[in-house]
């Protein structure tokens, strides 16, 4: 591996452990799940087609490695029974830390696949196609996640949240 790809993964650490955290609520399990991510980067870099930005490619590993830890949660429910959304850490501001709390709580509740785009495109800044790339589906389903996901965050937000019998899951 060659300084300057090594110098490209480094650098997406910042935005990588912003999005670990998005996804996962917990400051110890999204710094694991950062840890996962860039072992496997470290260790598969040769396998890296080159077709794209490192970054995206280091999300797209982000993702897989979340989604297969959902599966693997999923198939053991004893094992998080009386998992709640942590707090997070007090912030300098009460209030910035009672609407920091807010959302993120609003975020945990969206479901995985709208966080994960709504996240990607909103705080890391990442184009469609490059959001596409890295969760492996079609750009015409990251614009509907994320409208999906914009307007049920907006409804939550409104206090109006569409009960769970009215929302459609499409894959």
């Amino acid at each position: 591996m060659r300084a300057q790809d090594e110098a490209e993964i480094v650098a997406c650490i910042p935005s990588l452990r912003r999005y670990a955290r998005g996804l996962v609520s917990d400051r110890d399990r999204a710094d694991d799940l950062l840890q996962d991510t860039l072992e496997r980067a470290w260790s598969r870099f040769s396998m890296w087609q080159k077709r794209g930005e490192v970054r995206a490619w280091m999300f797209g590993i982000m993702h897989n490695h979340f989604i297969d830890r959902l599966r693997a949660q999923r198939s053991r429910p004893e094992d998080s029974a009386g998992d709640d959304v942590l707090e997070l850490p007090q912030r300098a501001q009460q209030a910035d830390a009672l609407e920091m709390r807010d959302l993120d709580r609003l975020l945990q509740r969206l479901p995985p696949e709208h966080r994960e785009v709504l996240l990607l495109v909103a705080v890391e800044e990442l184009s469609y196609q490059e959001v596409a790339s890295a969760l492996g589906v079609p750009i015409g389903t990251v614009m509907s996640r994320l409208s999906r996901a914009r307007t049920r965050l907006r409804e939550e937000m409104q206090g109006r949240a569409a009960p769970a019998s009215r929302i459609q899951r499409v894959k």
